[in-house]
């Protein structure tokens, strides 16, 4: 338990039947009237959907503890991905719901932090940008500005992005996790 003054970012609250929610932004305040309260904007662990709750100040509230382990994507088995934790060399299998849009980025090697509660994998986070190489893209065409500059490509992991004209096949390119946008290219 916890009191709302305590609350920081990236705190998980076991809130409205057991759900889990992750503090995004807090704010304290106090009226000039009436008591203080704390506003605050909570995103749902699982399904990832974002509410405003006020809370009066210094209500307790429970906090449910996530332990968050940086760990390595090994392989796919079947419908699961295998993740070792790298201190304890402990496999785990984890549901591809779990993992969900991570999926598109995750190449044998690539390090993940896996967040669990209880022993059930909640989610899979992978960094901000991770570098790829295009596996297939068509030859850009000089002048070609009708699709504003950008062309399909499809990288290494199968994910489909939009990147510019200039790219080829076989390049490394950065890739931002959240959006699937093209950031770069990555020099060797």
């Amino acid at each position: 338990m916890a009191s709302t003054n305590d609350l920081k970012n990236g705190m998980v609250l076991k809130l409205d039947n057991d759900q889990l929610w992750s503090v995004v932004e807090f704010q304290h305040v106090k009226p000039g009237k009436g008591p203080a309260f704390v506003r605050t904007k909570l995103k749902n662990v699982l399904s990832g959907k974002i509410v405003d709750k006020t809370f009066n100040a210094g209500v307790k509230v429970e906090t449910a503890t996530v332990d968050r382990r940086d760990m390595q994507f090994s392989y796919m088995d079947g419908d699961y991905f295998v993740f070792m934790d790298m201190q304890t060399y402990d496999q785990l299998h984890v549901a591809r719901a779990a993992v969900g849009d991570a999926a598109n980025f995750l190449v044998e090697g690539f390090t993940a932090t896996v967040a669990t509660h209880q022993g059930e994998v909640l989610y899979v986070e992978l960094p901000a940008a991770v570098e790829l190489s295009v596996q297939e893209t068509e030859p850009g065409v000089q002048g070609d500005r009708s699709t504003g500059g950008t062309k399909p490509a499809i990288l290494e992991t199968g994910h489909q992005i939009q990147v510019p004209l200039f790219i080829t096949t076989g390049e490394k390119i950065k890739v931002d996790t959240r959006s699937s946008d093209y950031l770069g290219r990555v020099n060797n």
